[in-house]
This record gives structure tokens, sequence and C-alpha cells, in this order.
């Protein structure tokens, strides 16, 4: 699930990652940390293939894919991994994809903890760094050994100067990953994949879960890629907890958002039948009995809220057959407006 089909961040930001949660409103929390196959092919299909989420919890998990399938979506990325913290993710980046010989470039001033596994962890492993300034234009291309460099890794903006590197310039370079820190400006912020870039990564601790109630490290990009890192991710361990990957659902667009939402109550002509076809006809604004939350939901009262009216009540109640009622939540107005329209037609 990605967002290239259409559609704006913000509305992205609340729909997203719901694969998993049935009719279920709020995202579930998928607790197991083992689930059982039906037979022997089944389960070496899971153990081997990438993104399994019902085999192991270091494997994957539905709560967690859920999690992974909202940042994909906010990124532009066919797929994403999580991961336990920003550190778990920026290190299977770097050891998931180096080895031994390798060569990275990366960026002289960015937070400590990634500079600290550059300088420490990197030269244990025989994988050499070579750290630029990277807001001079054209220092990472010039950085770059052909053929011999793997990684370009830079951050943007960065901790804690907020220094701006040229998106452009690094997603056009080739040969080696370049990959992206886009902590501090989140998905909303900027979309470096859209630059060229291969991998982008956040630290989802902070902006992104938002609440101080969730260690989380995500890492998005081309489904090949992220298939690579997910193979090292299940050797490395540093798998998202569930728990986690549920606080850092869909907080993003309510603290973006600058007003809740509202209530619209419409009568549509043709009674029962037309406001049947439109609850119905919706595709974005989902079919529930609840208002509210920040899904835009539309209901029909007679059938549901006061079903238990007599006519002659529900008619001193203001309730017709056709009467339906919206709650506005917080996707973009254009898509409602869209959904709205096409559902009339």
């Amino acid at each position: 699930m990605n967002n290239t089909s259409g559609g704006h961040l913000e509305t992205w930001a609340v729909t997203a990652g719901r694969t998993d949660d049935h009719n279920a409103l709020a995202p579930v929390l998928w607790a197991s940390t083992a689930y059982t196959t039906d037979t022997v092919d089944q389960g070496r299909q899971l153990a081997a293939g990438p993104g399994a989420a019902r085999f192991y919890s270091r494997y994957g998990n539905p709560t967690v894919r859920n999690f992974e399938e909202a940042v994909a979506a906010l990124e532009g990325a066919p797929t994403a991994r999580a991961f336990a913290s920003g550190m778990g993710a920026i290190s299977a980046v770097v050891l998931g994809l180096c080895g031994k010989g390798s060569h990275i470039v990366a960026q002289n001033r960015m937070y400590a903890g990634t500079t600290l596994l550059l300088q420490t962890v990197c030269p244990r492993f025989g994988i050499d760094v070579t750290f630029v300034d990277a807001t001079v234009p054209g220092a990472l291309t010039a950085a770059v050994r052909p053929g011999e460099t793997t990684l370009v890794l830079t951050e943007t903006p960065a901790n804690p100067r907020l220094d701006i590197v040229d998106l452009d310039e690094l997603g056009a370079i080739e040969g080696p990953f370049t990959v992206v820190d886009s902590t501090f400006a989140t998905p909303l912020g900027q979309q470096p994949l859209t630059h060229g870039v291969d991998l982008v990564v956040h630290s989802a601790t902070k902006a992104m879960a938002g609440h101080n109630d969730a260690t989380l490290g995500v890492v998005a990009g081309a489904t090949d890629r992220l298939d690579w890192l997910w193979s090292f991710a299940v050797l490395q361990g540093a798998n998202a907890s569930p728990y986690d990957a549920l606080n850092g659902l869909h907080e993003l667009a309510a603290r973006q958002m600058k007003v809740t939402g509202g209530l619209l109550t419409i009568d549509l002509h043709g009674g029962l039948e037309a406001g049947t076809r439109f609850v119905e006809g919706t595709r974005l604004a989902l079919l529930v009995t609840s208002l509210g939350g920040p899904e835009t939901l539309v209901t029909h009262p007679a059938s549901t809220t006061h079903v238990g009216l007599d006519p002659d009540q529900l008619d001193a109640a203001g309730i017709g057959p056709g009467t339906v009622r919206i709650s506005v939540g917080l996707e973009h107005p254009d898509d409602l407006a869209a959904d709205s329209l096409q559902a009339l037609a």
C-alpha cells in the first residue's frame, strides 16, 4: 500500500496501515509472538520468504506490519521495515548493506549515535568511512569511489544544527546506495524518495509517534532493497514491539491538524434508497456507527443510532429515511469532497 495512487498526505496519515485490522476501526494489537502453520511447506515458505507477519515475531507481526504500511504510504514507498529503535534501523542499513572492504561516504554532522557507529563499529568490520561536509555542493559526489563506495549516508535536517543536504544532488549519485535520515522533517515535511534517494530512515520515537510512549525505527524504500534488509533484520533481532507499533500508528496526522472534526447532517432526496446507496457508496468515508475519530465516518441514523424509534418519533427528531450523518475526520478536504461527489453520483 502506498500513496502513488493519489490523494493527499493528510488523508494517507489517517487511512494507511489498516490492512490487517479487518473491520476494526482502531488499530489492532497483535501481541502473539508465534503463529501456527497448517503444513510443513507453509512453514518453510514463511521462514524463507521476506515479509512474514504471522510466523514468529522476529520475522514480523501484523500490528508492526500495519505501522510499516502507514510509513511506506506517507513516504511514497512500496514497503518499509520497522525496528526497535532509530539506531536499530540505522545499524541495519549500515551493516546490512556493507561488509569488509566496503566504503561509506557520510555526513560529518549528524546524530551522535550514527556518527559513533560509523567511527567505532565500522572499522572493526573492515568498513572504511569518509566524512564530508554535505552542505558543500558536490562534496558527497566527489567523495564517492567508483566501484568501491557502497553507501552514501546523510541526515537532513541534521541533528542538532539543522544542516540541509541537497536531496536532488544526493539522489543523482549513481552506484552506491543513497540514504537519508529524515527524522527531523517527518514524511509531511519532505519525501527523499521522490528526489531519487534509495532509502529513508526515521527514528519514529520522535515526531512520528509523538507522545513519548514508543521506541521505534523504520526504513522505507524499494521492495528489493527492503527484502535484503529484512533478511538481515531477522538475524539482527532489533524487531519492533507490536505495543510500540500500535502507539506509532496515526499519531502524526492528529498532531499536524489545526482543527478538530465536525458533524454534518444531510437529507438526500430519494429516501431510504438514496441514503443507503450514499453511505454504502463512499470509499474513503467509512460506514461506522460512531463519531469524532480521525477518520471520516458516515452513518444512517434511522437504521442504526435511532433504530429503536418509531416513525413518529423519528419524524419528531428530524430524522428521515434519507438522513445521513457525517463525522468529518482529518483527511484532506479535496479527497473527502471527491469521495462524496462520486457517492452522490
